[in-house]
């Protein structure tokens, strides 16, 4: 079968000689209906976050059962559904509470398909376990695939903070690339907060009030902190969403949180941030979120069944993967691209 593979800093290479899997156990083989490209696929491919293995790149899929080990229950071939990105044990208790996410062996094992194991940029995909499967019912598994990364990951920080967003309040969003565009529909649908976001293009920026944004605002204008705060007044912001986590970002979001705010750094962007005292005002929770839970990612598909929220997508070929892989280091993707086999 064919699949993207990942062979070693920066090389990436799509191949047409593997082995299709056979699922024993509580295994499940799935055809793949679409795998989602991520920014995090360049910190592996780029930065070499993931060293001394070759694997499937994609940790964004979907697709329908292939065929099952003989202890599956609950699935049939041809059940549409998504595979939750982060596995971790199984069994210790943030497994246990559905928050793989943040198992405690994270740091002794491989964390994932597309991210140390054989992911879903191929053909077909072996899923180590029935339960990492969330059924889709009616959705396109193309149209879907994304929400196990770019809707799950903004859906579970806002959750977080959603006590605090209260129609008097406002939240912050910096950043409307893949996960940062889904995040606006999911404050415009689940939050009462007025929102702000914050790009460096005007086309994403126009994009975000066709989203939902209340306001605007160029990130890159020097005065940007005291735009927003001409806007919310001195109360501030009580929730910031930075997707991207540059230093740049996450000095802004220091300038503009409220007292016993919420500052959320959800992007990878290797960003510093220089601790003092006066730094951040009194009560302010810095937080770096990861992924989200099992459970959170089947609250995210009913979002997306009721047409509450929407990936913008481009749809590739499997052997256009380097050349989407360049266009993402350029910036150059709106939304999310997705790998069709």
């Amino acid at each position: 079968m064919k699949a993207v593979r990942f062979f070693g800093h920066k090389d990436v290479r799509v191949v047409n000689d593997i082995e299709r899997p056979v699922p024993k156990g509580d295994e499940v083989l799935l055809k793949i209906g679409g795998a989602g490209v991520c920014h995090s696929d360049l910190h592996i491919i780029d930065e070499g976050t993931v060293v001394g293995t070759v694997f499937t790149l994609g940790h964004e899929n979907a697709g329908w059962i292939e065929e099952v080990g003989e202890n599956v229950e609950g699935y049939k071939k041809g059940d549409a559904v998504l595979v939750y990105g982060p596995w971790g044990c199984g069994h210790c208790k943030p497994c246990q509470q559905s928050k793989e996410n943040y198992c405690d062996h994270q740091s002794e094992q491989a964390y994932g398909g597309g991210l140390g194991l054989d992911g879903g940029m191929a053909d077909y995909m072996l899923v180590p376990s029935s339960r990492l499967l969330v059924p889709i019912f009616d959705l396109d598994p193309v149209i879907a695939a994304p929400l196990t990364d770019a809707a799950l990951t903004p859906y579970s920080a806002i959750k977080r903070s959603l006590p605090k967003l209260m129609p008097d309040e406002y939240v912050v969003v910096i950043g409307v690339g893949g996960l940062g565009h889904v995040a606006l529909q999911i404050l415009r649908e689940i939050s009462g907060a007025e929102i702000i976001a914050c790009d460096v293009t005007e086309d994403k920026l126009a994009f975000a009030k066709q989203l939902g944004a209340a306001y605007v605002i160029n990130s890159k204008d020097a005065d940007a902190s005291e735009q927003i705060q001409k806007i919310t007044g001195i109360k501030k912001a009580k929730v910031v969403l930075d997707f991207v986590g540059a230093t740049s970002t996450i000095d802004l979001g220091t300038k503009v949180v409220s007292l016993d705010g919420d500052l959320t750094i959800v992007g990878l962007g290797g960003g510093h941030y220089q601790y003092s005292m006066n730094g951040l005002p009194f009560g302010v929770s810095m937080t770096n979120p990861y992924w989200g839970s099992r459970t959170e990612l089947m609250e995210v598909v009913g979002l997306a069944r009721q047409k509450k929220i929407h990936i913008e997508i481009e749809k590739h070929k499997l052997d256009d993967a380097n050349e989407v892989y360049e266009r993402m280091r350029q910036g150059k993707i709106k939304g999310r691209a997705v790998l069709i086999p």
